[in-house]
């Protein structure tokens, strides 16, 4: 584990996790926010149609691609969270920030289950309820990532390259 705070901003693996200054974990997370999102979209959709079978359909692997794009995003952003010193008000954010989202993957993974595969109907209030509050949380969640990154500045550049881009070139005049 890294002991100084430079370290946050630097890859673990340039590879995996992306390099310096552009980290691979935030755009990762769209592919979970998006399905999950669109599957309770369909969700209210099933219960106001008049033929709700397909959007119901449509609701359950709205969320198993959800399930699957967020293990991706974890994977990369434990690399993140590795970079991290431990100790720190920033790692202990990391930490919650994976805990809620763990929490969230396994709901909607629960989700998936539950629904099961014969899907004619609405899909019941129990169920939309579950993705709700579960969306609820991946808010919070979110709330915590956008911290570790405009906060703390985690696997951000540092503000001498990010100063780089708002130098004035007097070339162009």
């Amino acid at each position: 584990m890294n002991t100084d705070s430079g370290s946050a901003k630097r890859p673990v693996n340039a590879v995996l996790a992306g390099p310096y200054g552009h980290p691979f974990h935030p755009i990762l997370v769209t592919v979970p926010i998006g399905a999950w999102v669109a599957s309770l979209i369909f969700d209210v959709g099933s219960r106001i149609v008049d033929d709700p079978a397909f959007l119901a359909q449509g609701a359950r692997w709205l969320i198993a691609i959800g399930v699957l794009g967020a293990l991706v995003a974890a994977a990369v952003g434990l690399l993140d969270l590795l970079a991290i010193p431990a100790g720190t008000p920033a790692f202990r954010t990391g930490l919650v920030h994976m805990g809620l989202n763990l929490v969230v993957t396994i709901a909607f993974a629960v989700g998936f289950w539950w629904r099961g595969s014969e899907l004619d109907g609405p899909v019941p209030v129990g169920q939309l309820v579950l993705s709700a509050v579960s969306l609820a949380v991946l808010g919070a969640s979110g709330y915590l990532g956008g911290k570790l990154a405009y906060h703390y500045g985690v696997r951000v550049a540092d503000e001498t390259t990010q100063a780089a881009g708002f130098r004035r070139d007097t070339s162009l005049h």
